[in-house]
């Protein structure tokens, strides 16, 4: 399991090493100038003379007279040492900016993904057990029903129903403008404005993962062990728990942990609609602005998540099922 292990993180390491060349060659090979963005302002300021020279000293100091691969190595370095670059539109390191963004998308994404599961998988059971009968009917009905509109529909008939009709929750944001109070009546203010996007992704999520954990539990209670099994006259609950969702695990933990990954690119989404201040808004923000640097550095944040994903689905396949024997 061990060398296993090994070989999948350095798998990690080589395939980071690949997009992150493709990553930087293709922003280097978008049209324009960073050093003249930088010195433009200077031009009605300064002697012709004296601003192709404030032009020729930014792009010696942005890196920009030397070959490709010299400036993907100091990129990379850079990377090493946490060093993100500089923002060209906030003039301010990306790493301090992307700071709040990466908290917020990370708590928003964990809360959904709690929530879901906490939904889908004990209904999904559920469904299964009670295969046909009349609430089965009707959950498959909703679920095909939530499955075929696209998230964005949910978001505007949330906006629609509980902000502009009912009045109960705010439309967008993350906090009260200049709230005052205990840290925990702070969460409590943030949670009131984080309802809404929370419920339009867990919406989005259920009528697909539950669907999908119905069907494997489904195909697990028709299997001969279990029907030996309750033969036995092992309890229902062990039967159901110990025997049926162990083997129907597995294909689902591929399942989850794709959805996990799929929500961090659906919030992109979702933190637009709201105006939440996550990594999605800053993303589209920074590419409208041509705020390279930033877009970069998100985009490798999303790169190390799906590479974070396989390997997690990878060693999960051991866990879950003796039978795979990821050691060889």
């Amino acid at each position: 399991m061990l060398k296993y292990t090994s070989k999948r993180i350095l798998y990690m390491i080589f395939v980071f090493s690949i997009m992150s060349v493709i990553l930087f060659s293709l922003y280097d090979m978008i049209p324009g100038d960073p050093a003249r963005a930088e010195v433009e302002t200077l031009k009605e300021l300064l002697k012709p003379d004296e601003y192709q020279r404030a032009y020729e000293q930014a792009r010696e100091r942005l890196g920009l007279n030397d070959p490709t691969h010299i400036r993907y190595g100091k990129w990379v370095k850079g990377l090493l040492k946490g060093d993100l670059g500089m923002s060209a539109v906030h003039k301010q390191p990306v790493a301090k900016i992307i700071g709040t963004p990466l908290k917020n998308t990370i708590f928003i994404n964990i809360f959904a993904v709690i929530i879901g599961l906490g939904i889908t998988i004990p209904l999904g059971i559920y469904c299964a057990i009670k295969k046909n009968s009349t609430f089965d009917k009707a959950v498959q009905v909703l679920t095909i029903v939530g499955y075929s509109i696209p998230v964005f529909i949910f978001a505007l008939l949330f906006i629609y129903l509980f902000a502009v009709k009912l009045g109960w929750f705010p439309v967008s944001g993350m906090a009260t403008p200049n709230f005052k109070g205990t840290e925990w009546q702070a969460f409590l203010d943030k949670l009131k404005y984080l309802v809404l996007p929370l419920g339009v992704m867990t919406i989005g999520s259920l009528g697909g993962i539950t669907r999908y954990v119905r069907a494997a539990m489904a195909d697990a209670l028709t299997m001969d062990y279990i029907k030996t099994a309750r033969a036995k006259g092992l309890k229902e609950k062990v039967v159901i728990f110990s025997h049926a969702w162990r083997n129907a695990l597995l294909p689902v933990v591929t399942l989850l942990i794709g959805w996990f990954m799929s929500i961090f690119y659906g919030s992109l989404i979702i933190e637009r609609m709201f105006a939440l201040n996550g990594l999605g808004k800053l993303l589209i923000d920074s590419l409208n602005n041509q705020d390279y640097p930033v877009v970069m550095a998100i985009q490798l944040f999303y790169i190390v998540i799906a590479l974070t994903g396989n390997l997690i689905t990878d060693l999960s396949y051991g866990i879950v099922d003796p039978r795979v024997r990821v050691n060889k």
